[in-house]
């Protein structure tokens, strides 16, 4: 990857000290992304308990979240371009956080699981809106960067999880209330957001990486510009979107269900489920933090190949095993599929005058395994039981695998046939 410092003419000039300095703040943006959604996750089991609600059930509401998500996505490849990254961060953290505090209120005084679906929709839609952008300032500062840091970010999504999963333990452990857990949460993720997010590139830094990139590229037809139904025909990209979606699958069924199949399966109390959430997010960060160096020396390719295997062994671990292996089952779980989303939005970004479009693709078919999976892992819950449900992340793994050579670095698929043009 080459930088991109050296703007062309007519761009603005972004010194190294500015790239630098928006790289600091989309680490932190995902960190808050990450600490929204595991605010809300830590207390999926005392949701569940105050509700009353059955595996299926819980799987119907959890699917709320995942449908504000997939209504957002599309939508935010062309919002984003219009309004800039900053804003559609700050409106999506809103949004969600909004949701969030109106989910556990909800929960606590009303036990009206209408409002709280309620609150769950909002929380995905700003998630997705919030998702969408930062990763295509994440590409951005990428490409100007000139290294691969894509998975430092998504680390700092895991980092943000693990810090609140664990802050979440302890909530549940002195038995503090959910609505006004979420309330404090939200207001300090939404304050840190708008703060942040103040130092992410000026408007115009996509623009001149788009002029950039249509100057480098080898035909007219290639340099044209590219509209989101077209990013839809394009055959790598919807591959990439489903590998990524299985990744998404085998990450997102782990943030939903984790602490609860610990603590039916187990019959673990529910902090201590919750830690085992926290034992995956952890381990899940540690290989984000890592992978960026497996991905420099051997390629997407070979390396997404060996953590999807340790994903599937995590898994079959976290299944069959007792109290201790399940734990280290959910270690390797979470080691394994830490880089298979932020090298599918990588490899969605290649291009960066393409990069708001297929980002939203790649995005879009990814959040189908988050609608997908929690009313599926209910329903097979109800029948087998939540651990043994795990079973369709291993099966999930397996065409995924296949899939990989489509994950392929520029240059490689620059010399395959399989590269898709316009």
């Amino acid at each position: 990857m080459s930088s991109s410092l050296d703007q062309p003419t007519g761009a603005p000039a972004i010194s190294r000290p500015r790239v630098n300095a928006a790289r600091l703040a989309v680490l932190l943006v995902f960190a808050l992304n990450g600490a929204t959604f595991a605010t809300w996750a830590s207390r999926i089991p005392n949701v569940r308990d105050e509700l009353g609600l059955a595996p299926g059930q819980l799987g119907l509401l959890l699917l709320f979240i995942s449908a504000g998500s997939l209504i957002a996505l599309p939508l935010s490849g062309r919002v984003t371009p219009a309004i800039g990254a900053q804003a559609a961060v700050r409106y999506g953290s809103i949004i969600g956080c909004f949701g969030m505090v109106l989910a556990g209120f909800a929960t606590d005084l009303l036990r009206a699981p209408v409002v709280v679906a309620t609150g769950m929709f909002l929380i995905g839609l700003g998630i997705g809106f919030w998702d969408v952008s930062m990763n295509l300032e994440g590409a951005t500062v990428e490409h100007l960067w000139g290294k691969t840091v894509m998975p430092h970010f998504h680390a700092a999504f895991s980092l943000g999880t693990v810090v609140s999963a664990l802050i979440g333990a302890g909530m549940a452990k002195l038995e503090v209330s959910v609505s006004w857990h979420l309330l404090v949460g939200a207001i300090l993720i939404v304050a840190t957001n708008i703060w942040a997010s103040a130092k992410f590139l000026p408007r115009g830094v996509e623009a001149a990486e788009e002029v950039a990139a249509s100057e480098q590229a080898e035909t007219a037809e290639a340099a044209a510009p590219v509209s989101a139904r077209s990013a839809w025909t394009e055959p790598r990209t919807l591959l990439v979107g489903l590998v990524t979606m299985v990744a998404a699958f085998t990450e997102g069924t782990a943030n939903d269900w984790m602490s609860v199949a610990l603590v039916d399966g187990y019959h673990l109390p529910a902090w201590a489920g919750v830690l085992g959430f926290a034992t995956f997010l952890t381990f899940m960060t540690l290989g984000r933090v890592s992978g960026v160096k497996l991905l420099d020396r051997y390629g997407r390719v070979p390396t997404l190949r060996v953590m999807f295997l340790l994903a599937m062994a995590g898994s079959l671990l976290v299944i069959f095993g007792t109290t201790p292996l399940a734990f280290i089952g959910a270690a390797i779980w979470g080691f394994g599929v830490s880089l298979g989303f932020p090298v599918g939005m990588s490899a969605a970004a290649d291009e960066p005058a393409r990069a708001a479009q297929r980002l939203s693709v790649v995005a879009t078919i990814s959040y189908t395994a988050f609608l997908a999976g929690p009313p599926l892992l209910g329903f097979l819950g109800d029948h087998v039981g939540v651990l043994r449900a795990f079973l369709v992340v291993s099966a999930a793994l397996v065409p995924a695998l296949l899939l990989l050579p489509v994950m392929r670095e520029p240059a490689a698929l620059t010399a395959n046939t399989d590269t898709t043009r316009e």
